[in-house]
């Protein structure tokens, strides 16, 4: 008994993926530009290698609008808008008005005529509503709707790391110089050894917080830790810096998340179909190394019970 015991936690030992481990970092101003040096542990125990200058224009000013939602500043920002817009263009034959009910901002319209107020309030709810979708974009927020149909508002991932491929273009020599570009699992692997191995920082409820304790890419570098939400980011814009035309979801269960590519599994590893594309999946998180193809046991069962959403995040030919 004392001998299988002993086999069975060598087996838990052995089927166990290492840790990540990042052995050096650091960053030095020069010549304007920011000069980062990492090394690290890979896959395969072997340590790895990468410096790249990113631009002071990319850590600070790209995002920096970027805070977490507060409903009652978006309400007013947008309810201004409106106004601004309604005195460009009045309402026919009805008059609006901006009342406070129960903490928040409504819209009321009056008017001698039922159908000039009727139509009134549609050209309201209209104005409002492209308001609204202006003010999430320009801030890079989007609605949420868990797997369980919870809702909420969250920073909008696909767009932070679209908008931060441009900053990222330089290391695509620097890693294709390590990495072949032909074998697409040798690069994401290398750039998810990468990423795994930079210090976590614990994810905050995406229903709750609205955004809290995100990093955007080159903050993340910046800081040197993130959230698996920041490195799942961070890890979707250096591939599409580095493979441009490639299909990617970014992948999201309870507490954590990972991403999705369009390229061939082999047997025996983790994959997901959305919306008719077969996704290879890959953990960007660490400080477990899993390889792509391999997720974390939770995230396995997360996926096979179908207690996930996934966003697409495809090439539209602009990188």
């Amino acid at each position: 008994m004392k001998t299988i015991k002993i086999l069975f936690c060598l087996f838990l030992l052995l089927s166990c993926p290492a840790n990540a481990e990042q052995i050096s970092f650091s960053k030095q101003l020069k010549d304007g530009q920011y000069i980062f040096k990492y090394q690290w542990l890979d896959h395969d125990n072997k340590t790895q290698s990468m410096d790249f200058a990113l631009t002071k224009a990319a850590l600070f000013d790209r995002f920096r609008m970027l805070k977490a939602y507060q409903s009652d500043f978006a309400q007013k920002t947008i309810m201004q808008t409106v106004r601004k817009q309604l005195r460009k263009q009045p309402l026919n034959g009805a008059q609006a008005f901006f009342q406070q009910k129960n903490g928040k901002v409504v819209i009321q319209v009056k008017g001698l005529d039922d159908k000039n107020v009727e139509l009134a309030y549609q050209k309201v709810k209209e104005i409002e509503q492209k308001a609204t979708t202006n003010y999430f974009k320009k801030n890079y927020y989007q609605l949420f709707t868990t797997y369980d149909r919870q809702t909420g508002i969250k920073v909008n991932h696909v767009n932070i790391a679209s908008d931060s491929v441009a900053d990222f273009k330089v290391l695509k020599p620097i890693i294709l110089d390590k990495v072949s570009i032909q074998h697409i699992r040798k690069v994401t692997n290398f750039v998810l050894s990468f990423v795994q191995s930079i210090p976590y920082s614990t994810l905050e409820s995406r229903v709750t917080s609205s955004g809290a304790g995100f990093n955007p890419p080159a903050k993340l570098l910046w800081e040197n830790q993130g959230d698996c939400d920041s490195k799942m980011a961070l890890t979707a814009t250096i591939l599409r810096a580095l493979m441009p035309r490639i299909n990617m979801a970014m992948i999201y269960i309870d507490q954590h998340a990972f991403i999705g590519i369009e390229i061939p599994a082999s047997a025996g590893e983790m994959t997901l179909e959305h919306e008719g594309v077969n996704y290879l999946l890959g953990e960007p998180t660490g400080p477990a190394l899993y390889p792509l193809g391999k997720l974390a046991p939770d995230s396995e069962m997360a996926i096979i019970q179908g207690r996930y959403i996934a966003e697409n995040f495809h090439s539209d030919g602009s990188y």
